[in-house]
């Protein structure tokens, strides 16, 4: 399952690190930051609950950027 989301994130260099950060999350198969468009697109693997891989995405991502915001 594939789900879009809103997020607020300041650079590109931030976006795309935030991009490689999700990846590495456990229960992403893939996932995609556009900064321009200021949206992320996470592939779920089969079989989990989004909203807990939702939640470990926004604390990885708060790492890279602490004022990042995703909006699930």
């Amino acid at each position: 399952m594939t789900k879009k989301y809103s997020i607020e994130v300041d650079c590109a260099n931030c976006a795309n690190l935030m991009e490689e950060t999700t990846k590495k999350v456990e229960g992403v198969k893939n996932a995609v930051v556009n900064f321009m468009t200021q949206k992320m697109e996470v592939e779920f693997a089969d079989g989990v609950d989004e909203k807990s891989v939702m939640k470990a995405v926004f604390k990885a991502c708060r790492k890279v950027e602490p004022d990042c915001e995703i909006e699930f």
